[in-house]
């Protein structure tokens, strides 16, 4: 160390000190401020870039909001659209059946009619034909009893008879 200051030169110390000083207003001017400009501007990108992320996120966010919404009325009106169609069936199948009541019972109705008349009918035609036999067998009785002339007065004064008495 004693060595240094020994050798030390003033002259050589002003020209580095000036030289220093030279050199370090260049770098400032050229250097010193493209670098912090490039600095500041890669900050300000790094800002920008993190603000866009966080509006990013905000609308991810939104975004997702409104799907959920979405998805929320697409599912209630499902449900409204399966509600409705499932009272659409209930009505259809009641409507079916009340139809297919009042046909069976009109059906009912018809064959009941039916059977009435044909009832009707097949007694007018067992009393059409009980009324032919019964006028056969008293024709024959009648016959019978007119072909023998004592068996024909016996039968008129019976008959005079049971007029007397009414």
């Amino acid at each position: 160390m004693d060595q240094l200051i020994e050798d030390f030169s003033l002259g050589l110390f002003f020209w580095q000190s000036l030289l220093f000083i030279c050199l370090v207003l260049l770098l400032r001017k050229f250097a010193w401020k493209p670098i912090l400009n490039s600095v500041s501007e890669r900050e300000e990108g790094i800002k920008n870039a993190l603000a866009a992320a966080e509006d990013a996120k905000k609308e991810m966010q939104n975004v997702t909001a409104d799907s959920e919404k979405l998805l929320k009325e697409a599912r209630a009106e499902r449900e409204a659209m399966l509600k409705e169609a499932r009272e659409i069936k209930d009505k259809l199948i009641a409507d079916s059946k009340e139809q297919a009541k009042a046909e069976g019972d009109k059906m009912i109705k018809q064959a009941q009619a039916a059977i009435e008349s044909e009832k009707k009918a097949a007694v007018a035609d067992i009393k059409s034909q009980v009324a032919n036999l019964s006028v056969e067998i008293a024709e024959k009785v009648i016959k019978e009893q007119l072909s023998n002339k004592d068996k024909q007065l016996k039968l008129v004064e019976d008959m005079l008879g049971d007029i007397k008495l009414n």
